[in-house]
Formats: C-alpha cells, sequence, structure tokens
C-alpha cells in the first residue's frame, strides 16, 4: 500500500510518498520540485505512480508556495522566481543530508525532477551536485540566462518597472550564470536525464530543452541514457502520456525492482 506522509525536514515541509512496508528501509529517493504558483500536492499523481514502482518520493514546498504562502501580489511573487530556484537548489543539499542521515539512501539513486519551475531547478542542480544519480526535467528550461532575459524583456515590453536596479540584474545573471547547465554541458557525466515538452508552450521555451538535448546528447556514450520526448501542439502542461512516460523511464534507468 502506498502511503502519503506529511514530513517537517530541515523546517521544509515535505510529503514522503512510499510504499508502507518499505518506508524505513534505504530505497531509490526522486526529490520532484513543483512549479510556479504550485504546491507539493499537485504532484501526487507522479509521486504515486513512481512509488508503484519502488521509488521513495518526496515532494517539497518551494519558498513562499504551499504550507509556506505569504501575503503577497502575483507581481511580487513573479519578482522573487530565481530567488526561489537559488532557495531550491540550497534547500535540496538540506533534503539530501537529512535523509542521509536517515539511512534512506543507503546504497541506492537520489534522482532529482521537476516540473516547469522545478525543471528548472533540475537542470541547474546537476551543475552544483555531483551526487545527483539522474534527472527528470518536465517543460524545464536548462538556459536559466537566456530565459531570465526572456522574462525580463517580457516584462519591459509591458511596460513595467523592474524593481531592482542595474548591480542587482548583473549580479543575478553571474549567479545564474554559474548553475546554467548548457553552459557546463561536460557537468552531466552522462548522468541519466529525461526531457519531456510540448512544443507550443508559450512560458517555457521549448526550444531551450530541445535545442540542449541536441547538444548534449553528442556528449553521452550511452545515447539510452538521455532521452527528449517531445510532444507536438501541446502546451504549458504536462499530460498524462508524460508522466506515464517518465515514471517507466525512470523505472527502466534505476532498476527499482
Amino acid at each position: 500500500m502506498v502511503t502519503v506522509n506529511r514530513k517537517f525536514i530541515e523546517g521544509i515541509p515535505v510529503l514522503v510518498i512510499v510504499e508502507a512496508e518499505k518506508y524505513d528501509q534505504p530505497l531509490p529517493v526522486v526529490t520532484y520540485f513543483h512549479g510556479f504558483t504550485s504546491a507539493k500536492e499537485h504532484n501526487l499523481a507522479q509521486a504515486y505512480l513512481l512509488a508503484r514502482k519502488g521509488f521513495r518520493v518526496l515532494l517539497p514546498d518551494s519558498m513562499d508556495h504551499g504550507e509556506r504562502a505569504v501575503e503577497q501580489t502575483q507581481e511580487e511573487l513573479q519578482f522573487k522566481f530565481w530567488d526561489i530556484v537559488l532557495a531550491n537548489l540550497e534547500e535540496l543539499k538540506k533534503i539530501k543530508t537529512a535523509i542521509d542521515d536517515k539511512g534512506w539512501t543507503k546504497g541506492q539513486r537520489f534522482i532529482v525532477a521537476g516540473t516547469s519551475m522545478g525543471g528548472v531547478t533540475t537542470s541547474a542542480a546537476l551543475t552544483q551536485y555531483p551526487w545527483i544519480d539522474g534527472a527528470a526535467v518536465m517543460m524545464g528550461s536548462p538556459k536559466p540566462v537566456e530565459f531570465a532575459q526572456k522574462m525580463i524583456a517580457d516584462v519591459r515590453n509591458m511596460g513595467v518597472e523592474m524593481p531592482i536596479t542595474e548591480e542587482q540584474m548583473d549580479a543575478l545573471m553571474k549567479a545564474l550564470s554559474e548553475i546554467d547547465l548548457s553552459r557546463q554541458v561536460e557537468k552531466l557525466h552522462g548522468r541519466p536525464i529525461f526531457f519531456w515538452h510540448g512544443d507550443a508552450d508559450p512560458v517555457v521555451p521549448f526550444e531551450h530543452s530541445y535545442d540542449f538535448y541536441n547538444e548534449a546528447i553528442h556528449h553521452y556514450k550511452n545515447p539510452e541514457n538521455i532521452r527528449f520526448l517531445r510532444e507536438i501542439g501541446k502546451d504549458h502542461k504536462v499530460t498524462r502520456f508524460a508522466i506515464l512516460e517518465m515514471v517507466d523511464w525512470m523505472d527502466n534507468q534505476f532498476n527499482t525492482y
């Protein structure tokens, strides 16, 4: 029986989804980050299917989301997008340390995945943490510098004044360049990675992940370790087909039986 357990890990609200009889056993772990304005509960479908395959799935709430939401306008939250991504990276490290201490990962794989903002987080995490064994990026961008530049241009085109100085902008771009996977392809080190993206996505550019995949595959001795699933005409919403394909890919990659 798959169970959903609400926990706090280093102060972070997290749902732990796992088969009840395996709760205290070391298992392959998937930490799955939600998207912008979403929350951990919105990814329970993926988590349930992964748990059925033998994974322990952790669903954390990102800063200012879910149980951690604070009173603010949508615009105020929007301008925190990259602060949230950077906070996710720091919190991922805390989560990994905490579950290592519990013995949950002993001898097992640690995988990171996410949707949209969570996919951006996942790609960025691969530049920072060699202990990540694999990843799944669901309509996320591995090009944070280019994506941030697009977001800023979109805001300016709407006539909205940016609430940060040029110096702060330069500091942000420097921070994003350090987590930009497209500028550090070699840091993949052949780790298994799955991409899904609808090619009609109006929010996160499809070309960011697709062009990256077409470059990155040349760095793989085993091309089957990197997969790109393109869905024609699909917009910024993960389909059931995409979820099922991602779950099957993880199952095949990480031998959970």
